[in-house]
């Protein structure tokens, strides 16, 4: 009988430190993952936004469907263009006065001088935004919207490109998981969601803080 106290005794001691043990560990596990598998998928998140703000300089609007964004990028150039002053006789009121050439009405000339492909503007050469839709990690893409937002009697272009946290986090700590998707701090990824753009509001930013952005991003 004390044989086996003393073996049910160290099976409780070995127990209880594995729980203590997990339970400092396992946070600190937990957010050094999490935070990788955000870097993966705020990267795609800014090749979505980088696509869809060259989309609409160029068409007016935001898209709604990868499909498009894709083939937009495939095939889209934007111009480049050279900004000159001149002007023109104003021959209406020089001809009210009875002169050839005494008021001139100046304008601002835009010429193209070129045309650059966006897909080499945005991604440097790089095939990557063909697969931006898809959630790093996972077999799961990106929730894609785009429409209208009115304010103040304006239609604004709105878009917004989303993914649960549940998604990405999948195979962690359930416990940790549901307290992540309440964070809501400067330094954390508020909400249960990691997005680009809005549908409720006139913005195009993340919902990331600073750290997981480059001097080039801010």
């Amino acid at each position: 009988m004390k044989l086996i106290l003393q073996i049910v005794l160290w099976i409780a001691i070995v127990f209880f430190g594995y729980k203590l043990y997990d339970s400092v560990t396992g946070p600190v596990q937990f957010n050094k993952n999490k935070e990788e598998k955000y870097k993966q998928v705020i990267a795609k998140l800014k090749d979505i936004k980088a696509g869809q703000l060259a989309y609409q300089e160029i068409n007016g609007d935001f898209t709604g469907d990868f499909d498009s964004l894709v083939r937009f990028i495939d095939t889209a150039q934007f111009a480049i263009t050279a900004r000159r002053d001149s002007s023109y006789a104003d021959v209406e009121k020089n001809q009210a006065y009875g002169i050839s050439e005494g008021y001139y009405i100046d304008v601002i000339v835009i010429d193209t001088l070129d045309f650059y492909p966006v897909k080499d503007s945005l991604y440097a050469g790089s095939d990557r935004y063909k697969d931006m839709m898809n959630v790093p990690g996972t077999e799961a893409q990106f929730e894609l919207q785009a429409g209208k937002l009115e304010k103040n009697g304006t239609f604004y272009s709105v878009f917004e490109a989303k993914v649960d946290k549940d998604v990405i986090l999948a195979g962690e700590n359930k416990d940790l998981i549901e307290q992540e998707k309440q964070v809501n701090s400067v330094d954390g990824v508020n909400g249960p969601t990691i997005k680009v753009g809005s549908m409720d509001e006139i913005n195009t930013s993340g919902n990331w803080p600073k750290l997981y952005d480059t001097v080039k991003d801010n």
